[in-house]
């Protein structure tokens, strides 16, 4: 995991939202390869991975039961997938494939290069800058790749074998886990252990219209995931948590409505665009947007309102 900060989480946060951070330590990645890699992963994967070379999707990988494994970005090329997953999933993804590589012809190996990330609107133009062409898609880079996935409103890119210094010389800004959790929670992306895990249902996560087909044909754990998107719903729903005073809850408090106990708080951080602490929390379906909810833990307790992911509701034009 990265550093909490490199000094100055402020100029860290404003750097991703207005500017390029570089941020490192929050992803890794699975290479899978060999003539049966599409085909392999199409019975494994919830996203289809027919597209063309250069492709980048999101993905889940599930238990056979429909309940989250690993969330990923699936770089589709010849004969090849790369799959970007969570630190610390690593090992999951390569175990569970692993457990499926039964007769085909096909190479699973954890990359051990580390993925760095450029997070903003000026990312782009750090990577011109820095001789790197910015890619739709994804596509090889000498030593490495790079690949667009982007946050909901910001431009998003993961690179391997990129010397991190090339890229603060072209304007980068070095931005540690505060800053970047921030961002993340605001745009809703959950991780892996801290948001979700593995008794999450993919629609509990609202995960579903990004990252599963339903025309694709079978993959691993599809029945739970079908079934309730034709005839079902879920009891829980991932909001993001805004605050109403300057205390940051600790991850695992308890969220209540009322004197019910609806949830567990995940990720925290402090938001400066909405000036206030936010969380992520996966909290029961009848919380709905604009809700006031009472976060608990031993020793504290602090006001929240719930919102609907994105936070756009309550971020500054």
């Amino acid at each position: 995991m990265s550093d909490a900060s490199f000094g100055d989480v402020t100029a860290e946060y404003l750097a991703i939202r207005r500017g390029a951070g570089l941020v490192s330590g929050h992803h890794e990645a699975v290479r899978v390869t060999g003539p049966d890699a599409i085909s392999f992963l199409q019975g494994l994967l919830s996203q289809d991975l027919g597209g063309p070379a250069g492709t980048v999707v999101r993905a889940l990988l599930l238990t056979p039961q429909g309940k989250l494994r690993a969330l990923l970005w699936a770089l589709i090329g010849e004969g090849e997938v790369v799959l970007v997953t969570d630190a610390g999933s690593g090992e999951t993804v390569a175990s569970d494939l692993s457990r499926y590589r039964i007769r085909v012809d096909v190479e699973i190996q954890r990359e051990g290069r580390p993925v760095f990330e450029l997070w903003g609107p000026a990312s782009a133009e750090v990577l011109e800058k820095a001789g790197i062409t910015s890619p739709d898609g994804w596509r090889p880079v000498t030593g490495g790749w790079v690949a667009r996935a982007g946050l909901v409103g910001l431009d998003r890119y993961l690179l391997t074998g990129v010397d991190p210094a090339q890229l603060r010389a072209a304007g980068a800004i070095r931005c540690g886990r505060q800053a970047a959790t921030a961002v993340r929670i605001e745009a809703g992306e959950p991780v892996m252990g801290a948001d979700v895990d593995e008794s999450t249902i993919p629609q509990e996560a609202g995960l579903v219209a990004g990252a599963v087909s339903f025309t694709k044909g079978c993959y691993l754990g599809q029945e739970l995931v079908a079934r309730i998107d034709s005839r079902g719903h879920v009891n829980r729903h991932l909001r993001g948590l805004v605050v109403t005073d300057n205390l940051l809850p600790p991850r695992g408090a308890a969220v209540f409505s009322g004197d019910k106990e609806v949830g567990l708080v995940g990720s925290v951080a402090e938001s400066l665009t909405l000036r206030a602490p936010v969380a992520l929390a996966l909290v029961r379906r009848e919380v709905e947007s604009g809700a006031a909810v009472e976060i608990r833990w031993e020793g504290g307790s602090v006001g929240a309102t719930a919102g609907s992911l994105p936070l756009d509701d309550f971020t500054e034009d």
